[in-house]
């Protein structure tokens, strides 16, 4: 797999279209670390580690619905392997007139773009959420 985070959003993108309450991805600490951010912001109910049908560690995302309708509207990844994104804090991008959030990769973690300005570090632009 080239993209691991890429795939993990698309299988939250996936399970929601379907209307899934769970979802569950392969574990990593990069991709425990952007649902640590994405359930900080309320975008979905949180995330716990499990076991794969493989036997391999794996993470059981619980995915989050108001009146039947996903709470995340859209997901798309910015920074990918072939190009990857960079960006001082001044040019971080707000997702829909802030509404939604850019999750950044700083040297002080994975943290929203709220955070990333409130700490005065620009990083890696990983995905946008609304």
């Amino acid at each position: 797999m080239n993209d691991p985070l890429g795939d993990m959003l698309t299988r939250i993108r996936n399970a929601q279209m379907r209307g899934k309450s769970t979802v569950q991805t392969p574990a990593s600490k990069l991709r425990a670390w952007v649902l640590d951010v994405l359930t900080d912001e309320g975008y979905i109910r949180g995330h716990e580690p499990a076991v794969g049908k493989d036997g391999h560690p794996a993470i059981e995302i619980s995915l989050k619905y108001f009146d039947g309708a996903p709470v995340i509207r859209e997901i798309k990844r910015v920074s990918k392997p072939g190009r990857r994104v960079y960006m001082g804090v001044k040019d971080i991008p707000s997702v829909r007139q802030g509404l939604g959030v850019s999750i950044v990769s700083t040297p002080k973690g994975v943290m929203s773009d709220a955070h990333a300005r409130t700490a005065n570090v620009g990083g890696e632009v990983l995905c946008t959420v609304f």
